[in-house]
């Protein structure tokens, strides 16, 4: 199968170079491209993006800053992948994790796989950001009677036609809780993998806020609550 790596871009000069560097470095079990979405950046994100040569590499560019919902909605529309992983350019996720999430796809035990972070102190934002993680996680676990262990992270790799289909509205933060509320409310439960994670400082660039949560808790709640189609 081919794998779409799909890297939504907004103001990272300082990290893009290497976070770029590092996606394309691994050796991954199947063909892959790399589609950057870069969000209407207006740092020198579009000329570091415009002097890399490789042709897994592709860019998509949107106008004006909209959220990371709308860039994934961006690079999707320009995928040809089989399957789809999303990967921010903030360096927090490690893409030699990436194999590991093809893992159980490839043996065929899971169609829908998850990264899951492992908190520590060397490796959180902070302690009201990793609480805000578990209670948004916990909330989904109790409206769909499930258990995730970590709803809001970054790895979700799927084929590529399923995100399609859940028609993703969220143009920011907000399209992890979608997402993942429109899987649950299919009966899709996610396989979860371990994976490696250095979370970033507000000094560094971190852009979540505690309002992302609360859309996050509104947006489980409305999947939770949205009647289901009516088959004609």
């Amino acid at each position: 199968m081919k794998l779409s790596i799909l890297m939504p871009v907004y103001n990272e000069e300082a990290r893009l170079s290497e976070a770029l560097k590092q996606a394309l470095d691994v050796e991954y079990p199947c063909p892959v491209e790399l589609v950057v979405a870069d969000d209407g950046s207006r740092d020198g994100t579009p000329e570091i993006l415009s002097r890399v040569d490789d042709a897994r590499m592709r860019v998509v560019t949107n106008p004006r800053n909209e959220g990371k919902g709308a860039a994934i909605r961006s690079a999707v529309a320009h995928a040809t992948g089989e399957y789809m992983v999303i990967l921010d350019a903030d360096l927090e996720y490690d893409p030699n994790d990436i194999p590991r999430l093809l893992a159980p796809v490839r043996d065929g035990r899971a169609e829908v796989v998850y990264g899951n972070r492992t908190f520590g102190s060397h490796s959180s934002f902070s302690f009201w950001y990793v609480m805000g993680n578990k209670a948004v996680t916990t909330a989904a676990n109790m409206l769909f009677n499930c258990y995730l262990g970590d709803l809001e992270t970054c790895f979700k790799l799927m084929p590529l036609d399923m995100y399609r289909s859940l028609r993703v509205r969220s143009t920011g933060f907000g399209m992890e809780a979608e997402v993942t509320g429109k899987l649950l409310r299919r009966g899709v439960r996610p396989f979860e993998v371990p994976i490696s994670y250095r979370a970033r400082t507000r000094a560094e660039g971190k852009k979540i806020s505690w309002w992302d949560g609360v859309e996050a808790l509104w947006i489980l709640v409305r999947e939770r609550l949205r009647p289901k189609p009516v088959a004609g």
